[in-house]
C-alpha cells in the first residue's frame, strides 16, 4: 500500500514538472517561438520533468521523505527513462531536423538521420576509451555503460558553466558591473533603426516599381524554358533583373542592420530597468546576496586551490565554521553538525539555481540572436540535451 501512495505522489509531482515545463517553454524561455513540431515541445518538456524528478529524489533520500524501496525503484525507473531520452531519442532528432533543413537530403532525411545518429553513437562508445569504464561485470549496452559515459559529459559540461556562471553571475548581480545608459543613448539608436526601416520601405517601393515596369513591358512573361533557356538568360539578363538584384542584395543587408539595432535596442532599455531595479530595496537585497556568494565563491575556490596544492583534506566547510564561532561566541545550545550539512546544501543549491538561471537568460539571448524557423527545432532540443546531462 505505501508504494502505491509513493508511486501515486511520483507521478503527480511528475505531471506537475511536465505542464510546469511546458508552460515556461512556452510563456517565458521561447515565448515568441513558434512552435511548428510539436514532438520538440514534447521532448523538452518530458527531459524537464525527468531531470527535476531525479532532483527532487535526491531531496527525498536526504530528508528521508517515501519509503527506501519506492525511491529506489523510481530512481532507477527515472534513469532509463531520462538515458533513453539522451542517448536515443534526443540524438535523433537533432540529426532528424538537421537533415531535413537541407534541400538535397529532403526525401532521404529518414536513412540520413539515422546515419548521423550511429556517427554519434559511435564517437559517443569511443568516448569512454580513455576513461576505465569498461568492466567484465557489466555488459556493452548495460546502464552503467552509458550514465557512465553520459557522467562524463555532464561532469565536464558542469564544469565549463561552472565557470562560466562564477564569472557571469557577477556581471548579472552586482551594479556595481551595470554600464550606465541614458534616454539620449535609447532615443539615438531608436532614431537610427527608424533610419535603416525608412531605407528598407524606400527600397523595397523601388522594387515594385521596377517589377510592375518590368510587368507592363512584358519583360516577365517572356521567360525562357528548358536548359538552353536558362543559358540564355543568364548570359543575357535584362537591366531590369539586375537591378531588381542589387537592391534585394541592398534590402538584405539592411534587414541584417535593422535586426541587430532592435537586439541592441532591447538590450539598453533591459539594462536601464536593471538599473532602475538595482535602485529598489529588492535590488540592494540581491546586490547584497551578489557580494556574499562571489566572496564566497572566491573563498572556496581559493581553499580548493589552497588543498589541492598542499596535498590536505578540508574538514570544515566555511558554512560549518560561521556557525561554530556564532554558537561559540553566543553560547548557544545548537546542533551543528546537523543544521550546517542543510545549510550548506541550501547554499550550494541556491548557486547552481542562480547559475542555471543565468545560464537560461544567456542562451535565450543566443536562441534570439540566431533562431530562425529552420534553426529553432535543433536549438531547442540542444538545450533538452544540455539540461539531461546537467542532471
Amino acid at each position: 500500500m505505501s508504494f502505491l501512495i509513493d508511486s501515486s505522489i511520483m507521478i503527480t509531482s511528475q505531471i506537475l514538472f511536465f505542464g510546469f515545463g511546458w508552460l515556461f517553454f512556452m510563456r517565458q524561455l521561447f515565448k515568441d517561438y513558434e512552435v511548428r513540431q510539436y514532438v520538440v515541445q514534447v521532448i523538452f518538456s518530458v527531459t524537464f520533468a525527468f531531470s527535476c524528478t531525479m532532483f527532487e529524489l535526491i531531496i527525498f533520500e536526504i530528508l528521508g521523505v517515501l519509503n527506501s524501496s519506492s525511491r529506489y525503484f523510481h530512481w532507477k525507473m527515472n534513469l532509463c527513462v531520462i538515458l533513453l531520452i539522451l542517448v536515443f531519442m534526443v540524438p535523433f532528432y537533432i540529426g532528424y531536423f538537421i537533415v531535413s533543413n537541407i534541400r538535397l537530403l529532403h526525401k532521404q532525411r529518414l536513412l540520413f538521420s539515422c546515419l548521423l545518429w550511429l556517427t554519434f553513437m559511435y564517437f559517443f562508445w569511443k568516448l569512454g576509451d580513455p576513461f576505465p569504464i569498461l568492466s567484465p561485470k557489466h555488459g556493452i549496452l548495460s546502464i552503467e555503460q552509458l550514465i557512465s559515459r553520459v557522467g562524463v559529459i555532464g561532469v565536464t559540461l558542469m564544469a565549463l558553466l561552472s565557470g562560466f556562471g562564477a564569472v557571469n553571475c557577477p556581471y548579472t548581480y552586482l551594479s556595481y558591473f551595470l554600464r550606465n545608459v541614458t534616454d539620449t543613448d535609447i532615443v539615438a539608436l531608436e532614431r537610427r533603426l527608424l533610419q535603416t526601416m525608412d531605407m528598407i520601405i524606400s527600397k523595397k517601393k523601388r522594387m515594385a516599381v521596377t517589377r510592375r515596369t518590368m510587368f507592363q513591358k512584358g519583360e516577365v512573361h517572356n521567360k525562357p524554358s528548358g536548359f538552353w533557356g536558362m543559358i540564355k538568360s543568364v548570359t543575357t539578363s535584362a537591366t531590369g533583373s539586375e537591378n531588381l538584384t542589387l537592391i534585394q542584395q541592398e534590402v538584405d543587408a539592411l534587414e541584417e542592420l535593422s535586426r541587430q539595432l532592435f537586439l541592441e535596442t532591447a538590450d539598453l532599455y533591459a539594462t536601464k530597468e536593471r538599473i532602475e531595479y538595482s535602485k529598489t530595496f529588492k535590488g540592494k537585497y540581491f546586490n547584497f546576496l551578489g557580494y556574499f556568494f562571489s566572496i564566497y565563491c572566491v573563498w572556496k575556490i581559493f581553499m580548493a586551490t589552497i588543498n589541492i596544492v598542499f596535498d590536505r583534506v578540508g574538514k570544515t566547510d566555511p558554512v560549518t565554521r560561521g556557525i561554530e564561532i556564532t554558537v561559540n561566541y553566543l553560547g548557544i545550545q545548537f546542533d551543528v553538525k546537523f543544521w550546517s550539512q542543510h545549510i550548506s546544501f541550501i547554499l550550494v543549491g541556491i548557486i547552481i539555481v542562480t547559475s542555471i538561471r543565468g545560464l537560461l537568460i544567456t542562451l535565450t539571448k543566443f536562441f534570439y540572436a540566431i533562431s530562425s524557423s529552420k534553426s529553432s527545432n535543433v536549438i531547442v532540443l540542444l538545450l533538452a540535451q544540455i539540461m539531461g546531462l546537467l542532471d
